[in-house]
């Protein structure tokens, strides 16, 4: 198929990859953008690893805990252009759907639309803020999480939300320790909390990127499923909360730092979410 210049420098603004090799990688798959960006990682390049955020749309994230701290919630209202997402009435009226949320408890998005915000339901009111405003607004994204301690964040004007549960109740140490995690993850963007957590498809994923890499340096074949297996471990160290090197001081895993703060202190969950 043909590929258009503006598709190339769609992936080459995704992942930072140069023209050409993004090119290469949209004729070889055919235009598919997760497929290209597979093939450029199997190829050796490095990728953005916020390429996602990079391609945000517009719009707030809000999260929030309930006053005991043992139940939280993560809203995305999108809406089409920057100007819109910085206003206040826009940004005021994420926030009520968030407390709505956090007040009601919903199972799903479905939901939470269904919840009443005045007299109508949230769905009803997106319609109506559509009509008003002029470009499509709606609640994208939700997401809820119940713990011992649940702590919630807000990163970069809205653009993330994160909420991190832990399994001790919430005292000021812990709370503090939660935020810092809750930045970490808003800032790294780990897959799960530990290598048990990760989705086998990703980790099938990362094996196979592993293995093509090592073919394309030359290895030899009998050691390819080694070298794999050694680029999986990495991948875990790199992309699982707990392995991760705590940003706040490198010389510690995050593991270890909510062990320092509190002994048997655990992350038992987390959600993020982005504007994207």
């Amino acid at each position: 198929m043909a590929i258009t210049a503006a598709a190339v420098n769609e992936l080459r603004q995704m992942t930072g990859a140069g023209m050409m090799d993004c090119k290469k990688a949209l004729q070889e798959t055919n235009g598919d953008f997760e497929a290209a960006i597979d093939y450029l990682r199997k190829k050796g390049q490095k990728i953005s690893a916020n390429r996602a955020d990079r391609d945000a749309t517009e719009g707030a994230v809000i999260a929030k805990a309930n006053s005991e701290q043992t139940y939280g919630v993560v809203v995305r209202l999108s809406c089409e252009t920057d100007f819109v997402a910085k206003n206040d009435d826009f940004v005021a009226l994420a926030n009520e759907i968030a407390d709505i949320a956090l007040a009601n408890k919903p199972a799903s998005l479905e939901d939470l639309k269904a919840l009443n915000i005045g007299n109508i339901t949230i769905a009803e009111k997106m319609l109506e803020e559509m009509a008003k405003i002029g470009e499509k607004i709606d609640v994208s994204k939700f997401a809820s999480i119940e713990g011992e301690a649940v702590v919630n964040y807000i990163h970069a004007g809205n653009r993330i939300g994160v909420l991190v549960a832990l399994n001790h109740p919430a005292n000021n140490n812990i709370v503090e320790a939660g935020k810092d995690v809750a930045m970490q993850i808003a800032a790294m963007n780990p897959v799960s909390v530990d290598e048990s957590d990760v989705p086998e498809d990703i980790k099938q994923r990362e094996f196979e990127i592993g293995l093509e890499q090592a073919r394309a340096e030359g290895k030899p074949e009998q050691m390819l499923e080694k070298i794999a297996q050694g680029k999986l471990q990495k991948f875990y160290k790199e992309s699982t909360l707990n392995h991760q090197a705590f940003v706040k001081d490198s010389s510690k895993t995050v593991a270890q730092m909510l062990n320092d703060t509190e002994k048997g202190l655990k992350v038992t969950g987390f959600t993020r979410i982005a504007l994207g």
